[in-house]
């Protein structure tokens, strides 16, 4: 079908009293030949829409320029049923961030440049792209989802998807269901007033999940190999000697967690050298049998201490905190105060932390008489009667001696997932059959586990995308994905069951889930001009692109999730969205107006990530009291990682005097939507100064800089101290050409 393009202008919102909409609408008509050009004083609202759906039905318009706001806003007003649509952001990004004082012609001859400008990038953007076709496989997807573990994590997912009508497969290794769960005597309040221990839930909800016709449980079994993809992938299942094979949609990993060695806590705390010095875990079943005593002679333990981040926070252990542990202390501290009218409980701490509503249960700890002490145990030995305890008291500011009965360490919790350096790659064809241990034993050239985030957890990102992994469709619920009790463990498998659903319904679809949901697209290889370099299969973030034996590219496109890293890496330039190129975003900074040297007004190009760049150069706009330069010109990219260096050498040779990239933090504590976008820009980037200085020019001409989507404050002086630097140059000489 041809593509009939409409621009419609919006001059609501000052914009028609502060610009020249009919040089505006000029541009898009002789200069850029959009065939229907329109303004109107409030395009979003109901007359403005109607105006935009009755050309796209009597004219055949079914591509839109919308110039107006940010694409953030109004974004439903604008769902109008097609793909091919640019929202030109004059409002935020020009008329709100420029200072144009009144009777000033330079400056208001600058903020008409500046739109004039991103109407052109507009017109170009859309008229380069296509209608994106959204991919069908081969064979059926699936919309099944396998739920692997069935503790408390595993036994909720599974529930919770299967209400909504889906069909679960639910495997578990061991013989019995539960989990560490089906070993505890009671658990920490979850309900209101939270001050009282409540029965273990697991009974209730193990009766849900076997009565439930949806879910399929498998006990007894391992994942032996799964490859493929969301809504495609093919899971080898071993019971004994036996295999299965079965297609599911997505994935939940609610494998739990394992228990710090208590063994190499014997040196200071104990562990081993005394049958008195017990886990959590131990202390949770002695618990349950009734019979709180110590272990070395069966008399009744009277006097219980706790260890609080027993080789926890600590660099020589577990550095993390398990979260969960001081209100796994206190409920067992209740066990002892409640069994015995006449016993005592110690809680040895650094910090009792009680996240959410556990605030109330800590002090009904301390009314019923658990005694705090800030401190650390430095020294455990065995005496007649029990355990004598070296403290280090912080408050009193002195060691004390302790004697107890007992002595309970709060090990931390270690994730149960295997995961992988996720910079390395292994080659095709040396991947074992099965890995033991692993949970999935993914078939993926980044190899069979799960890429780590920051330590030994796996995840995709610290903020935007909870349970998700960076294997697209696979994700972790509860202990797995990172320290929790049961309550927040029953929240987080509920949340991982709806993402699991939605990433299936997606894949149906065609379209991406996150971070760019529902976009249809998906890359395309023009395969004979590829040199099988692989740099697409390596940086990849998500193991989208596999590759064959001679090295030529395999693409899984359900696994993809548009952030146009592999189009950034390709040094052929043979890879390609249909709505996001390397020639769109080449042809339309070539758009852009550079005045003549004399002129002295610079031009700098602003590539702006669009999930953290973008949203903070709103937040300028909108506070409307730290203006930028009226020299730049934004163009927003998907991910840093999209960032093609064929871009940097066209802005010089077009004649731009600068170009700052401004992609998200990454680093340890990375915040790039697409795990690693922003440092891949960065490394290529370190190779920009040889094309630089093969055009003659410097090498500070081009700077990148990490943006937070909350630096918003300090971004205009970020933006303006660059111009204000490319200012002291000379212009670039290609002005000339």
């Amino acid at each position: 079908m041809e593509t009939k393009i409409g621009c419609y202008i919006c001059t609501g919102c000052g914009i028609g009293e502060a610009l020249k909409v009919q040089s505006l609408e000029k541009i898009a008509t002789k200069e850029q030949k959009i065939p229907v050009v329109k303004n109107h004083p409030f395009l979003c609202g109901d007359e403005g829409v109607a105006l935009i759906r009755k050309d796209m039905e009597s004219e055949g318009v079914n591509a839109l320029v919308i110039v107006g706001c940010s694409h953030r806003v109004k974004s439903e007003s604008f769902r109008l049923g097609t793909a091919l649509m640019d929202r030109v952001d004059i409002r935020d990004k020009c008329l709100w961030v420029l200072d144009v004082p009144e009777g000033d012609k330079t400056a208001a001859e600058d903020r008409q440049m500046m739109a004039e400008d991103y109407v052109r990038l507009g017109c170009v953007k859309v008229k380069k792209m296509n209608d994106p076709k959204p991919f069908e496989a081969t064979t059926p997807f699936s919309k099944d989802v396998l739920v692997v573990g069935a503790g408390i994590a595993g036994l909720t997912a599974a529930l919770e998807v299967a209400r909504t009508g889906y069909k679960v497969l639910l495997v578990e290794k061991e013989e019995t269901l539960g989990g560490k769960v089906a070993n505890m005597h009671k658990v920490s309040p979850a309900r209101p007033p939270y001050n009282k221990l409540e029965d273990n839930p697991l009974p209730k909800l193990l009766a849900e999940v076997k009565g439930n016709s949806n879910i399929r449980i498998m006990n007894s079994t391992v994942v032996q190999k799964t490859v493929g993809a969301p809504g495609l992938f093919d899971v080898t299942l071993k019971n004994g000697s036996s295999t299965a094979q079965e297609r599911v949609g997505s994935i939940i990993i609610a494998t739990g967690y394992t228990a710090y060695d208590p063994n190499k806590l014997e040196k200071h705390l104990g562990y081993g050298s005394s049958p008195d010095v017990i886990t959590s875990l131990e202390f949770e079943e002695m618990a349950k049998a009734g019979k709180i005593v110590r272990k070395s002679d069966g008399k009744p333990a009277k006097r219980v201490a706790f260890s609080l981040c027993a080789g926890q926070r600590d660099s020589s252990h577990l550095s993390y905190c398990s979260g969960a542990c001081c209100v796994y202390s206190l409920k067992q501290a209740l066990y002892v105060i409640e069994n015995q009218p006449d016993a005592s409980a110690y809680l040895i701490y650094q910090e009792v932390r009680t996240p959410g509503q556990m605030e109330d249960f800590y002090r009904k700890v301390q009314n019923e008489g658990g005694i705090f002490i800030k401190g650390d145990v430095k020294q455990v030995a065995a005496n007649t009667t029990g355990l004598t305890l070296d403290v280090d008291d912080k408050l009193l500011r002195q060691n004390i001696k302790m004697d107890v009965d007992l002595l309970v360490l709060a090990t931390g919790m270690e994730t149960t997932v295997d995961t992988v350096d996720p910079n390395s790659a292994s080659p095709v064809g040396t991947q074992v059959e099965e890995l033991p241990g692993s949970v999935l034993n993914l078939h993926y050239r980044q190899g069979p586990g799960l890429p780590s985030l920051n330590g030994p957890f796996p995840d995709s990102h610290f903020i935007c995308f909870p349970y998700e992994t960076r294997r697209t469709g696979i994700y972790v619920a509860g202990p797995a994905r990172r320290p929790m009790g049961i309550a927040a463990t029953r929240t987080d498998a509920a949340g991982a069951a709806l993402k699991a659903i939605q990433v299936v319904e997606s894949v149906a679809r065609g379209a991406a889930v996150h971070p760019r949901a529902g976009d249809l697209s998906y890359p395309s290889f023009r395969e004979e001009g590829c040199t099988q370099c692989k740099r697409c299969t390596e940086e990849c973030p998500f193991g989208a692109i596999n590759e064959d034996a001679k090295g030529n590219p395999l693409f899984n496109p359900t696994r993809c999730r548009r952030c146009g890293t592999c189009m950034g890496a390709c040094p052929q330039k043979i890879i390609s969205f249909a709505n996001y190129s390397v020639d769109m975003i080449g042809s339309m900074l070539k758009e852009v107006e550079i005045p003549e040297a004399d002129e002295e007004k610079p031009r700098i190009l602003v590539f702006a990530c669009e999930n953290d760049a973008i949203p903070a150069l709103d937040m300028v706009g909108r506070s409307r009291t730290n203006p930028l330069s009226p020299y730049i010109r934004i163009i927003p990219l998907r991910c840093m990682g999209s960032m093609n260096l064929v871009w940097i050498a066209d802005a010089m040779s077009k004649g731009y005097d600068g170009i700052l990239l401004m992609g998200c933090r990454h680093g340890t504590d990375y915040q790039c939507h697409n795990v690693r976008g922003s440092a891949l820009a960065e490394i290529r980037l370190s190779k920009v100064s040889e094309t630089l200085t093969r055009l003659q020019l410097e090498a500070d001409r081009v700077k990148m800089v990490e943006v937070n989507i909350m630096d918003a404050e300090t971004l205009p002086q970020v933006i303006n101290n660059f111009v204000a630097e490319i200012k002291e140059l000379d212009p670039n000489p290609y002005k000339e050409f």
